[in-house]
């Protein structure tokens, strides 16, 4: 891609996002979190018409921990059409039936904050593409999913930052759950290694929903952006970090990440608000569907 295009596109997609608009939102969501899921899923709906996208910008230092798994532990969150598929970080590791937690500060068109999600890599036996599959998520800030609809801050406790010494802080309790993570990661000797492409760029344009956040059957959805900022990732040494505690869904304190990443710089996307299926299959679709975009704000 040329540099003047994707320089257009991460404007682009900053510019989408004020803190103005994500104040009024946060009141907004507030309120209508109060109303039956019918009428909020019919007012997003309605308001999506005007503006069809969210901006979404996951912040530098977002962690990403991969775990092996068993798939009769994790049956139910398989939802249907999908089956689990053995798959890595990075490209020139063993592929294992894995699940991910994903640690991140994020600011989007409509909320600022952090999350924290756990995902099953599987794959969409009517597409065969891989998908992450949200499982459970934690955030200290407004969410929106299509089960549940606009629902509150969920946890009590929320500390993700970097220390000047070089560490990655995380320390989050839910105030709904179990849900814990404390840990720390050392990152001063980490190398930028080349990521498993099928799982960085096929997979987010593959995303769904899973156990009790299942969206019954709407369609997954996906993500844009530059097929180069998945080129590679800091691979962190499995020394570096000390899990204090960690009890998310089906990962428990007893099990250790086999593969450990984290990216150093910031992450631009922009998704549709309602999901829309997979629009998007490949490299040379993001591609094209970036050219579009930066055509159609100069028009």
């Amino acid at each position: 891609m040329k540099e003047e295009v994707f320089s257009y596109f991460v404007k682009n997609v900053e510019n989408r996002i004020t803190p103005r608009n994500i104040a009024k939102l946060f009141s907004n969501a507030e309120l209508l979190r109060k109303l039956p899921l019918f009428i909020q899923h019919y007012l997003v709906k309605k308001g999506s018409k005007d503006n069809p996208y969210m901006a979404f910008v996951v912040e530098p230092y977002s962690l990403f921990l991969a775990y092996e798994i068993n798939e009769d532990d994790v049956k139910q969150y398989i939802p249907t059409d999908y089956e689990l598929l053995p798959t890595s970080i990075f490209e020139n590791e063993s592929r294992k039936n894995c699940a991910i937690i994903g640690c991140f500060n994020v600011h989007t068109s409509v909320f600022g904050g952090s999350r924290f999600e756990l995902y099953i890599i599987a794959r969409n036996k009517k597409t065969n593409l891989l998908s992450w599959i949200i499982c459970d998520y934690e955030s200290n800030t407004i969410n929106y999913d299509p089960c549940k609809g606009f629902i509150g801050p969920t946890l009590g406790k929320c500390i993700y930052t970097t220390t000047h010494n070089g560490n990655i802080v995380c320390d989050v309790v839910s105030a709904k759950s179990r849900n814990t993570i404390n840990l720390d990661v050392d990152i001063n000797n980490t190398s930028c290694i080349e990521l498993n492409k099928q799982l960085w760029i096929e997979g987010n344009l593959s995303i769904d929903y899973s156990g009790e956040l299942n969206n019954k059957g709407d369609d997954p959805f996906g993500l844009i952006f530059d097929p180069a900022e998945m080129n590679c990732a800091q691979l962190i040494d499995k020394k570096s970090i000390k899990i204090n505690d960690i009890e998310f869904g089906f990962i428990t304190n007893d099990m250790k990440p086999f593969s450990v990443c984290y990216f150093q710089y910031a992450q631009h996307y922009i998704t549709t608000i309602l999901q829309k299926g997979h629009e998007l299959k490949n490299e040379n679709d993001l591609e094209n569907k970036i050219e579009e975009i930066v055509k159609n704000n100069n028009a």
